[in-house]
């Protein structure tokens, strides 16, 4: 499946910004089911400063600064995208025990990379009360896919889509007690559950194709970016798992970056001089081609 993705983010200023700089998370990586086939950034006002690098998690990233004075910032990521399905899913019942799991990652240096997403980080922290919740869904013994697949189910089901009840940087512990939240909040949950256990898990942002109901046009602009999270099962490698929908993502997911958490991939941050009152507003559209 090959899609066409436009991400507009656009900032308006009540008064004029003198300086900014920004780094963006904006181009969809390549990796074992996709490919990125095409991607351009167009910045207005036209930045002085503009440069690429692939960052540690081998995310490419780009950096720029505007230095004239400007009351908006629009940027636009075109990018085409191949992406292939999943392999034929595999019996969760007949993966490793996740207690085994645990034990190697702390046992073996050559799993380093992947060891280091045990940790906790700024926005996805182990606590005992996300230890009490996912423990349901690891009895000892069970079969790391089985249990991890369970685990994003009683999220779904537990957990209500509230885009006004959080923000990005709501506290896990105020989400688990809420029980609402967005789709960043349901992936750093099932995370801090996950390191919570001893388990390597990844946080991955990018975007889902939306479907209009039947009958209704697609609406451009209506998708948005999304994230979900990636478990490490062992000689299986990484599973992604998208907790908000309880689906094993495939081809209608694509993936933009991932990290420890939402601050390692978020698609625009910056800094900026003056400007009083700010607005943002950002459109994602995702359309399949032909």
């Amino acid at each position: 499946m090959r899609y066409k993705i436009v991400h507009t983010t656009t900032y308006t200023y009540s008064d004029a910004v003198p300086i900014c700089h920004n780094e963006v998370h904006l181009i969809p990586r390549d990796a074992a089911r996709q490919a990125c086939l095409y991607n351009r950034l167009r910045i207005k006002p036209r930045p002085s400063v503009l440069e690429q690098r692939v960052d540690y998690f081998g995310n490419r990233v780009t950096n720029f600064a505007i230095e004239q004075a400007h009351q908006k910032l629009t940027v636009v990521a075109l990018s085409r995208v191949h992406v292939t399905a999943a392999p034929p899913a595999l019996d969760p019942e007949t993966s490793a025990a996740w207690e085994d799991i645990r034990d190697a990652l702390a046992s073996y240096s050559d799993l380093v990379e992947v060891y280091q997403f045990v940790f906790d980080s700024a926005l996805a922290t182990s606590s005992a009360a996300l230890r009490d919740y996912a423990l349901p869904s690891f009895p000892p013994r069970r079969p790391i896919v089985a249990a991890a697949l369970d685990l994003c189910q009683r999220i779904y089901k537990d957990f209500t889509y509230d885009p006004k009840a959080t923000t990005v940087s709501t506290p896990l512990p105020v989400v688990l007690e809420l029980r609402r939240g967005v789709c960043q909040d349901f992936a750093h949950l099932a995370i801090g559950c996950l390191r919570s256990l001893g388990l390597a898990a990844r946080y991955v942002s990018g975007y889902l194709l939306t479907r209009p109901p039947v009958g209704k046009p697609r609406l451009v602009g209506s998708d948005a970016s999304h994230a979900w999270l990636s478990v490490y099962t062992g000689n299986s490698g990484w599973l992604d798992l998208d907790p908000t929908n309880n689906v094993v993502p495939s081809l209608e997911h694509i993936t933009l970056a991932w990290g420890r958490d939402y601050s390692d991939v978020c698609p625009i941050q910056g800094v900026f001089i003056g400007g009083g009152q700010h607005g943002l507003n950002v459109s994602v559209d995702v359309s399949p081609i032909a």
